[in-house]
């Protein structure tokens, strides 16, 4: 393509600049070949003549289409170039607020200097298990790609994370292992994860420091190996570190600081356990002081040392070390504050008891004498002697710093050794993932040796990186199968060499150390003459004899060879180690110990030059010889180095390239400048220019056939997509060098992409011109048909008003007419009405008279018969009164009559005198009592005696007041007489006042004219007020009209407060529900992690002990605390008792675990208390209504319950009877079946028996009852007597009252009660004081015995009188029965089972008669029922007589077939008495007439194999097709109602515990399967409805039948077991939603974001990821239609298990919430879906998704609501982002949407076409101030693991247990139906 067609007119190129580095220019005239400028417009306006290099003629970069600005991928760009990628980073850091991008293999990350909320556990969730290529760029995504790479590949990994200080390296490669601490979780239970991550917070404060570029700056590298298992989860880690920083322990620059740990000590000096270490502010410490910056803004040095300290015990290192630890640190603070001073000029001293020297010396246990000493002196050795020589200041000033570095170094070491111990395991490693973290391309106005190693190891890791990049280039080429040629890339091959090789820059470093009188000088020299002509890498300054140059891939650094000798030595003085070896302070030694051993002692003497000093760690597992104790820096460093590339060489390199911004910490701010700077020095344009060189730009065929459609004739378009691509190719570019075809994509040159987008926005262009030509004519024409329809409109009104005018006329004169007719009419209705009125009103008179006069004479009437009755029924009680005075007057007579005779006997036994000793014993203290009361009655006397002087007082003043009152009357009659006087006088005036009236007449009259006058102007006045009063009234209406529309607003107001509040109830409720659940999910992975310890134990015991056995899986602690608490005691026993045996299990952590299940167990009751109280408040006003319903109904259920129980007990007999009956009579038909030794006549005997058994025992019952009531006669007897005869018919009345024998039980006991509660009172009768007393108290007990000897008497011979009785009827129905035995003896056998049925019902009901014929009332009822009874029993009769008919006929056909068979060899086989004991089995004969009772029979060792066919071995898809929904449930249930109606408690509690056991295995087996969790969550629900319907709960029982309530519990409440099973179905609930998860989480991206459902409406933009996924669906990727038929998959196969409708809708809202939230994160973390048509698509998707709930009838369960944020977002991605009236309509319609998500959507918007316009940042900002006020969460994504709290809505069944067939595909043959 020739330049003429890209440098066109209007054509974008880009210009160096100064400021901006490159600056942005547009063609204002095409260019010609040969031009020597180019016309160019900036900008801001500004016009220039660029002028062409006249050599190179190159012209200047292109600029890319605005459509391919801000892509996620640098290589996705059409033209490769620096200011292409340097302005893409900057839209998308400052306009899109986007840190993250991709260069190929290579992540570029921007420091933001800003906190985002892009590092939560739901980002990381979202990109766990994605494509690289199928979200936006993030350091997740890097550490994903490692991660799914390492598990597939079963390569190890490594991630590179570079940058200078500043950039976040750090934070980068801590996010990283954060991540795979997260997504994979540990292999044990040890926290490994959390020990990885606690790492970090002790290396940063060892290692870190703040800088001038970066307050959190890395002063080492470090390469952490993160170790997986073969399940790939995290067993550990392991640290190497790199050239630590050794020389920031003695010397910091201006604003910076010391390593962050001596700040942290210093601020936390004040603490107690820090007194002994003497510290105090930083300010004071020569080694934190230097800097001058000892704070960092927003940084709580206390607090950090808290965490760093935390983070110490957590990897193990304890308190003591730690103390220890601090020691040295302080010690070394102390150390730098040893002032030394000269002694002479060739020797120095420290002045005596120095404090900070004597600190130091204390905390590290050695004495002050022998470091003073060593301090200032040195020992040298020669060959025949040694000799002690004194130091200079200055040299033992450097002297002190240098040991006080090693001291760090070798603390440094210690701790990174210690970390590594605390993260190994014990488990093998089967892979591991590297992370990382080492410094960037260094270059500062000095640099010395530490800039040369840094810069060494760059050049290391550039080579490495530039040909993995390379060969991934070649990989790429050979897999598409295109022609390829070597891309020349640079290659830093030879400045390596110049570096490391032989007699490189290293090898003449080692050389000159060695020399006795090496010096930096003599070196710089040998680096001259050696590479200065051979090497053209290799430069020497122009006015320096003491630097070089080297050209490095990044730029050109300028070294200082000042120092490098004494940096590479790093020499220490052997004797202060010496000193320090011989402390008594443990860990100083064990820190030297291993110092002959040590491969580096890894410390150094400061130079007098350069920036930092530098330390590698050594690498202990190296044995080395005490002559590589002498290796330099330099050679250690190498070697390192050289370990260090063969490790990342042997995994896959992933790199991160982090770069820093701007040198201020400004957030979001871009320097250009320094970043392409960075961009150079980190290799990202390296890879640019190495994708340039071949071909960039990649389009699968898919993608190319999308966007480019536009461009294709119809004629083109091919069934076959890649020859339709390659056709339209050929056509539209003729160069086939500027692209290439591979099998899957087509590969293009740079800036063919660039041509193509501009053809097809030509196409595009030139289609909008057509368009807005046709549209335009189609508003003109619709213009001119608007005024032609407006004028014909016109007319069309004129003509209408003149006719309207016409019929108005016509009507008024029609009108006149009508309104006469009226009038005349209403006149004459007028004259009818009152005559019609009067007539009525005289008629209403008459016959109110002759009503009223009839009224009396029927009052008279019954007056007269109610003074009748009144009168006779007082004469019929004055009768009986006297009648019964008299009675009682001879009881009285007759009792004085005996008592008198009792008293002459007891007078002669009084005369003995033991008798008068007992009548007289406690006779004083009896005496005191009396005297007592004597004296409360004189005090009572006393008081009344005053009371009564009170009344005479009282009553002599109101005597003297009516004296008064009376003088008072007499004075009022004087008065009297004198008003007489005063009448006479006024009668006088009486008439002068006549007189003066007639005059007064006249002026009357005069006064009367006057008020006519004045009556008119009142009318007049009235009616003006009446119309004022009118308007008043109106006023007064619409005030009330408006006082009812306030009233209406405040019900409305008040309703919508009262919803709101339920609303918030509900809302409240759901959140405790979700709580609940949530706890209980948590309560079940710990129980399963506690069942996977118990099983490690067991398993560890069985290696231990071969002869131990492990636990039966079926006691795990799976199952819940309602019913195993007792399996819980003895699996902590078992566990205690095998703690000996299992000691490589983190017992600790067991405990821990054990602790945490028993709290959650807590809190999951109390949050269950708080649910059920939430739903006794949701529920109590339901309560309320039902609570008169249950109490009428209660007493009609008892009732019918017992009559319910009698009835069964007695049909029960009777059947048995019968069928005993039907066994003798049929299984013998032969002759004499009568005869006294037949079966017939023992079958009657035996009846005959039992029927003189429950004689007996009806007769016992009639006994003990006659016996209660007559001692209750005789109780109510004697109280009749001992009362003062007023009431005499009381106690007969109420006992009247009682009907129950029951009541009349309870009124005797309490009658007994009384009578012996009175007896102490006749004591206390006999307890006077004086003998009378005595007397009266003596006859009182004759009496009373008297009585109870009447009593006994009298019961004595009712009961003899009964007993005879009885026995005379058993008698005569003994005989009756012999009667009735030989006449049914001589009867048929049909007839007689008849007969004795029936004489057996008429026995009963004379029984029945006989008890309750004391009661006249109940007897009624008992007749009722006894009849009821009986016909009941006649039918059952009837039914049993057709039953048995038809059995005998069954009988008949099979004893024939028997026959036929060879009944000879039978008879000739067997035993008459095998006969008469053989059963008939009556299994092979269908008996539907059986009346069932809806239960089960199982035997006990049946129970296993029950729940193994029924559950574990149960296929769902055969019984969800084939039988009934719920059909084990049912089955269950029914087994379930067996044991309860064997009332056996054992055979409950096992069903119940087998059952939710199995339930639980086979879904710990099966759990992933959908169909299975279906399947037993709806026999779940069933089994949980069937308890709650059968539970005798009113509640539940409304809608049940008659049966069905019989078929109740009647002996266990399992209340908790519901709850239990409740439990159980939210579990299965939750995991049926995991099983869906998992099935349309991979369908939801590609079905509702990738896939094109509207074809065409979506240009997709290239993603030019390199080996990653496409974000394009394919032809056999999931659609739309894929997810709607899994959604119908789920509904069909939930309906065919018979899931309960509402758990339908549950399940259904949680999927749509599963589509709508994965739906929308990826939107959020994908910029290529944030489009205007992609919202069109999505918007499409959703309708689709309606749509189907529309067709299943499921629109009202809440699932398009769900779908609301999804809507919403679809919805912004279509409006208009310009002015401020669009922000505030997105505002207001994004009420679903967070801010976050809001401004997130924004940012991320990316238009696919020319046409469309980015969102400015001025618009954005604008959002974020109208949504400033909204309370929301600041998260950014969906939770999708959020799951709603489910709900089990009670749903009865209709379906009756005695009708339910068990079919025999189930194997549960052994059970008996009942």
């Amino acid at each position: 393509m020739a330049a003429s067609e890209l440098y066109t007119k209007c054509a974008r190129v880009w210009i160096p600049d100064v400021e901006e580095v490159w600056k942005s220019a547009e063609l204002i005239k095409d260019y010609k070949n040969g031009d020597a400028s180019l016309q160019l417009m900036l900008e801001d306006g500004t016009n220039i003549d660029h002028k062409l290099d006249p050599k190179t003629k190159n012209l200047p970069y292109l600029r890319n289409p605005d459509i391919l600005v801000g892509e996620n991928d640098l290589t996705a760009l059409s033209y490769l170039h620096e200011p292409a990628v340097l302005h893409n980073l900057k839209v998308r850091f400052i306009d899109s607020k986007l840190i993250y991008t991709y260069c190929g293999i290579v992540l570029v990350a921007i420091n933001p200097y800003e906190t985002l909320p892009i590092y939560g556990t739901d980002i990381i969730n979202a990109y766990s298990g994605q494509n690289m290529g199928d979200m936006d760029p993030h350091i997740f995504a890097v550490a994903e790609e490692a991660y799914k790479q390492m598990a597939r590949d079963e390569r190890n990994q490594s991630i590179i994370v570079s940058g200078e200080s500043g950039a976040g390296k750090t934070v980068s490669a801590k996010y990283a292992m954060r991540y795979f601490a997260t997504v994979s979780g540990s292999a044990s239970e040890a926290n490994v994860e959390e020990k990885v991550l606690a790492s970090n917070p002790i290396m940063e404060a060892i290692g870190n420091a703040k800088t001038t570029r970066n307050d959190n700056s890395s002063r080492f590298g470090k390469y952490i190996e993160i170790g997986f298992d073969t399940r790939f989860r995290i067993i550990g880690a392991n640290m190497r570190t790199y050239l630590l920083e050794k020389s920031r322990v003695v010397f910091q620059a201006d604003e910076e600081r010391n390593y962050h740990i001596f700040y942290q000590l210093c601020a936390s000096s004040h603490l107690p356990e820090f007194k002994n270490l003497k510290l105090s502010s930083a300010n004071d410490f020569l080694y934190t002081r230097q800097g001058r910056s000892p704070v960092i803004d927003g940084v709580d040095d206390t607090k950090e040392l808290c965490s760093t300290r935390n983070a110490f015990s957590l990897l193990g290192i304890n308190e003591s070390y730690q103390k220890g630890l601090f020691q040295v640190l302080a010690a070394i603070l102390h150390l730098g504050n040893v002032e030394i001073k000269d002694r002479d000029s060739d020797s120095s001293i420290i002045p005596p008891n120095n404090r900070h020297l004597t600190a130091f010396c204390e905390l590290v246990g050695v004495t002050y004498q022998d470091m003073s000493q060593w301090l200032c002196h040195r020992k040298l050795k020669t060959a025949t002697e040694t000799y002690i020589k004194p130091l200079p200041r200055l040299q033992a000033t450097n002297a002190r710093d240098a040991l006080s570095k090693h001291i760090y170094a070798k603390l440094f070491n210690w701790i990174v050794e210690h970390v590594n111990k605390a993260l190994i395991t014990n488990v093998k490693q089967h892979s591991f993932i590297g992370v990382l973290d080492i410094y960037g391309f260094e270059t500062f106005e000095i640099n010395s040796f530490e800039q040369f190693c840094i810069n060494y190891a760059n050049e290391k890791l550039q080579q490495q990186f530039n040909m993995h990049v390379f060969k991934l280039e070649q990989e790429e080429y050979m897999k598409e199968q295109i022609p390829w040629t070597l891309i020349d890339f640079y290659d830093n091959q030879p400045c390596i060499n110049l570096i490391e090789a032989k007699m490189g820059i290293l090898d003449l470093l080692d050389e000159e150390c060695r020399m006795p009188r090496g010096s930096d000088d003599s070196w710089a020299q040998k680096l001259y003459n050696t590479h200065l002509k051979t090497c053209s890498l290799f430069e020497k300054p122009r006015m320096s004899n003491r630097a070089f140059i080297i050209q490095h891939f990044a730029d050109k650094v300028e070294y200082q060879c000042d120092g490098f000798l004494e940096k590479n030595k790093d020499t220490v003085n052997e004797e202060q180690i010496n000193v320090l070896k011989a402390s008594k302070f443990d860990l100083l030694v064990e820190l030297f110990q291993d110092e002959e051993k040590a491969t580096s002692p890894t410390g150094q003497v400061p130079g007098t030059g350069g920036r930092t000093r530098l330390s590698v760690k050594p690498e202990k597992s190296r044995e080395t010889s005490s002559r590589e104790h002498k290796k330099t820096v330099g050679c250690q460093f190498r070697n390192s180095l050289q370990m260090l590339m063969d490790t990342l060489n042997a995994t896959t390199p992933h790199y991160v390239r982090c770069i820093k911004p701007n040198d201020f910490k400004l957030a979001f701010s871009f320097d250009p400048k320094r970043a392409v700077q960075q961009l150079r020095a980190c290799g990202v344009l390296e890879t640019i220019r190495i994708s340039a060189a071949g071909f960039p730009s990649r389009w699968t065929y898919q993608e190319f056939f999308s966007r480019y459609r536009v461009l294709m004739k119809q004629k083109d378009v091919l069934p076959d997509k890649k020859l339709t691509c390659r056709n339209v190719l050929e056509k539209l570019v003729q160069d086939q060098d500027k692209y290439q075809f591979g099998k899957t994509k087509i590969f293009f040159r740079a800036g063919q992409v660039a041509y193509l987008e501009k053809l097809r926005a030509d196409k595009l262009r030139a289609a909008c011109i057509r368009i807005q030509k046709t549209i335009r004519c189609w508003l003109a024409r619709k213009k001119y048909l608007r005024k032609r329809n407006a004028a014909i409109t016109i007319q069309r009104f004129t003509r209408g008003y003149q006719a309207r005018c016409l019929a108005k006329f016509l009507r008024r004169t029609q009108a006149a007419t009508i309104i006469q007719k009226y009038q005349r009419m209403c006149v004459e209705k007028k004259r009818y009405r009152q005559k019609q009125a009067a007539a009525l009103a005289m008629q209403t008179i008459l016959r109110a008279y002759m009503a009223r006069q009839k009224y009396q004479a029927l009052l008279r009437e019954h007056k007269a018969v109610i003074i009748q009755k009144h009168v006779r029924g007082w004469l019929a009680r004055c009768w009986y009164k006297r009648c019964l005075v008299s009675l009682v007057y001879l009881q009285c007579c007759f009792r004085r009559m005996k008592a008198r005779r009792e008293l002459k006997k007891l007078k002669i036994e009084a005369r003995s005198v033991e008798h008068f000793k007992k009548l007289n014993k406690g006779m004083e203290n009896k005496i005191m009592q009396l005297q007592r009361k004597i004296d409360e009655q004189n005090k009572d006397n006393r008081l009344i005696s005053d009371r009564l002087a009170g009344l005479e007082t009282s009553y002599t003043a109101e005597s003297e007041r009516m004296r008064g009152e009376l003088g008072r009357l007499r004075g009022v009659e004087e008065d009297a007489k004198n008003k007489g006087n005063q009448v006479n006088s006024l009668l006088e005036e009486l008439e002068k006042l006549r007189k003066e009236l007639s005059a007064t007449q006249q002026e009357k009259k005069t006064i009367e004219d006057w008020a006519q006058t004045y009556r008119d102007e009142m009318e007049k006045m009235v009616s003006e007020l009446k119309d004022q009063n009118g308007s008043l009234k109106k006023e007064k209406d619409d005030l009330n009209r408006s006082i009812q529309e306030q009233s209406q607003q405040m019900t409305e107001k008040m309703a919508r407060l009262i919803a709101e509040e339920t609303q918030q109830l509900e809302t409240d409720l759901n959140e405790e529900r979700s709580r609940y659940q949530n706890l209980l999910t948590e309560h079940l992975r710990l129980e399963e992690k506690y069942d996977d310890l118990k099983e490690e134990m067991a398993l560890s015991s069985n290696v231990s002990k071969p002869g131990h056995r492990r636990t039966d899986s079926t006691h795990s602690s799976n199952e819940s605390e309602y019913t195993y608490n007792s399996e819980y005691a003895e699996l902590e026993e078992g566990s205690r008792a095998a703690e000996d045996v299992t000691r490589g299990i983190d017992t600790p952590l067991t405990l821990k675990l054990q602790k945490r299940l028993t709290e959650l167990e807590q809190e999951k009751q109390s949050l269950r208390n708080e649910l059920e109280n939430k739903e006794e408040q949701f529920q109590r006003a339901r309560a309320r209504d039902d609570a008169e319903f249950k109490k009428a109904r209660g007493a009609e259920l008892e009732y019918e319950s017992l009559k319910r129980q009698e009835l069964e007990s007695e049909n029960k007999k009777l059947r048995h009877d019968l069928a005993e009956m039907r066994q003798s009579l049929l299984g013998h038909p032969a002759t004499g079946a009568g005869a006294p030794g037949s079966p017939a006549y023992k079958v009657l005997l035996d009846q005959l028996n039992a029927s003189c058994e429950e004689l007996e025992v009806r007769k016992e019952e009639v006994l003990i009852l006659r016996s209660q009531l007559v001692s209750q006669k005789e109780a109510m007897q004697h109280k009749d007597e001992k009362e003062t005869m007023t009431e005499p018919s009381v106690y007969v009345e109420d006992v009247s009252k009682l009907k129950d024998a029951d009541e009349i039980k309870q009124a005797y006991i309490g009658l007994k009660d009384t009578n012996r509660s009175a007896a102490p009172d006749f004591h206390k009768l006999n307890e006077d004081g004086e003998l009378w007393l005595v007397n009266q108290g003596l006859k009182e007990t004759i009496r009373l015995l008297e009585h109870q000897l009447q009593t006994q008497r009298r019961s004595y011979d009712n009961e003899v009188e009964a007993l005879r009785g009885e026995l005379q009827n058993v008698k005569e129905e003994n005989n009756r029965q012999q009667q009735l035995l030989a006449q049914n003896l001589q009867l048929p056998p049909e007839a007689r089972i008849e007969a004795s049925l029936q004489h057996e019902i008429t026995r009963l009901t004379n029984e029945n008669l006989e008890l309750l014929a004391d009661d006249p009332t109940a007897s009624r009822e008992a007749r009722v029922i006894i009849l009821r009874r009986m016909v009941d029993l006649m039918e059952q009769l009837e039914k049993q007589d057709r039953t048995i008919r038809k059995l005998k006929k069954q009988l008949k056909v099979y004893s024939k077939r028997i026959g036929e068979m060879g009944a000879g060899q039978a008879e000739g086989q067997t035993s008459p008495g095998q006969m008469v004991d053989e059963p008939i089995h009556p299994v092979n004969i269908p008996r539907r007439e059986k009346d069932f009772q809806g239960m089960l029979e199982y035997k006990k060792e049946d129970e296993l194999k029950l729940v193994k066919n029924l559950i574990l071995e149960l296929k769902p898809r055969g019984v969800a097709v084939n039988l009934i929904p719920g059909l084990p449930a049912y089955i269950l249930f029914m087994c379930l109602r067996h044991a309860d109606y064997l009332n056996d408690d054992q055979k409950v509690r096992t069903l119940l515990t087998s059952t939710i056991n199995s339930i639980k295995k086979i879904l710990k087996k099966r759990g992933d399967d959908f169909e299975t969790v279906s399947f037993w969550l709806s026999n779940t629900c069933r089994f949980l409805h069937c308890l709650k319907q059968y539970s005798g709960d009113p509640a539940f029982m409304k809608h049940n039948s008659q049966r069905q309530n019989e078929h109740s519990l009647s002996n266990f409440d399992l209340a908790e077991y519901r709850q239990v099973i409740s439990d159980l179905a939210i579990q299965i609930y939750q995991q049926l939603i995991k099983c869906m998860e998992n099935i349309l989480q991979p369908m939801i991206v590609s079905g509702m974001l990738e896939h094109e459902t509207i074809q065409g409406v979506s240009g997709v933009k290239p993603t030019g990821l390199r080996k990653r996924t496409s974000s394009i669906a394919d032809e056999g990727t999931d659609t739309l239609d894929s997810i709607l038929r899994q959604l119908s998959a789920f509904h069909s196969t939930m309906c065919q298990h018979g899931t309960d409708p509402e758990l339908i809708k549950q399940v259904v809202k949680q999927q749509f919430y599963i589509i709508g939230a994965v739906t929308l994160n990826n939107l959020l973390l994908r910029k290529d879906m944030c489009s205007w048509s992609k919202g069109m698509q999505i918007r499409y998707n959703v309708s689709q998704l309606e749509e189907w709930l529309r067709d299943k009838g499921l629109m009202t369960c809440g699932a398009k609501e769900t779908l609301e944020p999804l809507i919403q977002a679809a919805q912004l991605l279509q409006v208009k982002k310009k002015t401020d009236e669009d922000a505030e309509a997105i505002c207001s319609m994004c009420l679903a949407l967070t801010t976050a998500q809001i401004v997130k959507v924004l940012n991320l918007y990316t238009p696919v076409n020319e046409f469309e316009e980015r969102v400015s940042v001025a618009f954005i900002r604008t959002i974020q101030t109208r949504l400033r006020d909204r309370c929301e969460t600041p998260q950014l994504l969906m939770d999708t693991k959020m799951i709603y709290p489910v709900t089990f809505p009670f749903n009865p069944s209709s379906l009756a247990l005695e009708t339910i067939q068990i079919p025999t595909s189930l194997n549960l043959g052994f059970l008996t139906r009942v």
